[in-house]
């Protein structure tokens, strides 16, 4: 009964949240692209996958969640497969100023990163 209850109470807390406009998402771009990548000698480099997903999100104020990877296949000498991961959260303070977090993964570092910073959107 007490369980009842509790998941009640639950659902119709999230109701009035959502009423209240508290939560909410709104796309901004998700794109997936496929290079073959060459150098200026059109001498092959291997291919690249690249994922951008950018979207905005509100959980009581708004906020972008930014992720960019490039998964990277006979393109680093010595290796067969390599990649670079960005998964960022960014909070606009005013229309042209924001501050950003993002974190680092990649065969590129030799450890994860954290980046923390202000971004100034022209």
């Amino acid at each position: 009964m007490r369980f009842l209850l509790f998941l009640l109470m639950t659902v119709m807390l999230m109701c009035n949240a959502a009423m209240a406009d508290d939560f909410a998402m709104s796309r901004i771009t998700n794109e997936v692209s496929f290079y073959k990548n060459t150098n200026d000698s059109f001498k092959e480099l291997g291919q690249t996958l690249q994922i951008v997903s950018i979207n905005s999100f509100k959980t009581f104020t708004w906020f972008n969640v930014e992720f960019t990877g490039d998964f990277n296949w006979d393109m680093t000498e010595y290796q067969d497969y390599d990649y670079y991961i960005e998964v960022g959260i960014v909070k606009e303070i005013t229309p042209h100023l924001s501050v950003n977090y993002q974190r680092i993964y990649g065969t590129f570092v030799s450890e994860p990163v954290n980046q923390f910073g202000l971004r100034l959107s022209l």
